[in-house]
């Protein structure tokens, strides 16, 4: 096992604050476990020479593969259901009502292997019905990791992942590999836009979201980070639209520019 000394543990928590937003100085033991593989397969002897070796690297995909060791990337169709629920039954109505020129704007930020992009999908494409060819709705999936990205646009799930999706979305999003997997439908893959994007990078959206799902990816920011990242979700939503953070994070109502709706859920007035 190799060890991290304390101004190496100070150097890799603060680097990855500063770049990436992510609060890791209360996880050195965390951070220890899931490098210490990597190092040892890299031919390292030490986490000096090993982020030396990350930070040289131009292409920034040891950089990724670092953060992607570091945070915690679990996640299954219908997860936190009660927000697919609300979408659809209180969202989606309110949505379709209201865009007059049927240009549907949805973010899926922090959207790891595409669960969440896909699942919000078939549920815009069955509300929609005979309509939707007459809609633009493509959702906009982004995660800061290239791996995970990857996973997301192949598309192949396992059937443990697919367990608390309706049959009938199986049947019509998904196509049958073997007995085991799944893999998205091309009429479902050509509905997302996936992309690598860092949140603590500057927005570069030209046009403002109905509704932004950021779930489970504030857990790894401190306050201060996390609020900053909520006025910048708060200018790029559309009057009327809706933030989803996960059913375990929670916002100071005090502190922030959106007004609660019910736990996890805000809207922008």
């Amino acid at each position: 096992m190799i060890y991290l000394n304390d101004d190496e543990f100070i150097e890799i928590t603060s680097f990855l604050k500063r770049n990436y937003g992510i609060n890791l100085e209360f996880k050195r033991q965390l951070i220890e476990a899931r490098l210490c593989n990597i190092i040892t397969e890299k031919g390292f002897c030490s986490f000096r020479d090993y982020f030396d070796f990350v930070y040289s690297n131009e292409s920034n995909d040891e950089i990724a593969i670092l953060i992607n060791k570091v945070t915690t990337h679990h996640t299954f169709f219908m997860r936190e259901f009660e927000h697919f629920k609300f979408f659809q039954n209180t969202v989606m109505p309110q949505l379709h009502k209201n865009i007059k020129n049927r240009d549907l704007r949805i973010w899926s930020a922090g959207c790891s292997s595409g669960e969440e992009a896909y699942t919000l999908s078939m549920i815009i494409q069955d509300f929609l019905a005979e309509e939707k060819s007459l809609w633009d709705k493509k959702i906009l999936a982004t995660d800061i990791s290239p791996n995970v990205i990857d996973i997301a646009q192949k598309g192949i799930y396992s059937s443990d992942s697919l367990e608390n999706v309706p049959e009938i979305w199986k049947l019509t999003y998904f196509d049958k590999i073997d007995s085991e997997l799944f893999k998205a439908s091309t009429r479902l893959k050509n509905e997302v836009i996936f992309r690598v994007f860092n949140l603590m990078d500057e927005f570069p959206f030209k046009k403002k979201f109905h509704v932004i799902f950021c779930r489970n990816v504030m857990i790894y920011f401190d306050n201060a980070t996390k609020l900053k990242l909520i006025k910048k979700f708060y200018d790029m939503t559309e009057k009327g639209g809706y933030l989803f953070i996960g059913l375990s994070e929670s916002l100071n109502k005090e502190e922030i520019p959106y007004k609660y709706i019910m736990p996890s859920v805000y809207m922008k007035g």
